[in-house]
């Protein structure tokens, strides 16, 4: 199953990520370029970076420079995981275009590639609440809240992991179809984005 697949290969992104514990750390992806892993290896790693960015910003003694720095670089990396997610179901529209598609399929509301980046983030969501359920000098009232909390997010991967095959099955066998629209970011453009192409006037 491809939801297996691609957990597995989160997870050791997380893992290998957490090793090192650094947002500057490169990357050193096990995967071969051709491979589908290589894609959710990059993906996984790209959030597991984010992931780390969004706490280091909220650092209430951070400094305003750095403060701005940083946001470039989520911006940077928000784009990247868009980038990602438009690889990824270019493999999908690949694998699956020779299949007949019927008469009567359906469209999903969400492509293959944007449920597995929902899974890439529950992944991340599962790492860091273990982390803070299993935290020996937290108090155990934390734990227990923790705990509780991992169980749904637990359950929301059997759930989310079913709802991802079934949609991989029904378009291999052409009962629902894919349509990808690029994302078509604005903020970044300078041709689209006011503050931007005004200050090039």
């Amino acid at each position: 199953m491809f939801s297996k697949l691609a957990y597995s290969v989160f997870e050791q992104s997380i893992k290998d990520y957490h090793q090192f514990d650094n947002v500057d750390q490169p990357i050193n992806n096990p995967h071969p370029k051709d491979k589908f892993e290589h894609l959710l290896y990059l993906k996984n790693w790209i959030d597991t970076v984010q992931w780390h960015f969004e706490d280091i910003i909220r650092d209430p003694q951070i400094d305003p420079v750095a403060a701005l720095t940083l946001k470039r670089r989520i911006d940077a990396s928000n784009q990247e995981r868009t980038d990602m997610v438009e690889y990824i179901d270019s493999y999908f529209l690949q694998k699956y275009n020779d299949v007949k598609v019927k008469d009567d399929a359906k469209i999903n509301s969400e492509s293959p590639a944007w449920a597995f980046d929902r899974l890439s983030i529950l992944a991340l969501k599962i790492y860091h609440m273990h982390e803070e359920a299993t935290r020996a000098e937290a108090s155990q009232e934390h734990r227990d809240k923790c705990q509780e909390k991992l169980n749904i997010l637990l359950e929301q991967r059997t759930d989310l992991s079913t709802a991802i095959d079934d949609l991989l099955t029904d378009i291999e066998n052409g009962d629902k179809f894919m349509k990808v629209y690029k994302q078509m970011k604005m903020y970044n453009d300078d041709e689209l984005n006011p503050v931007l192409y005004q200050n090039k006037k």
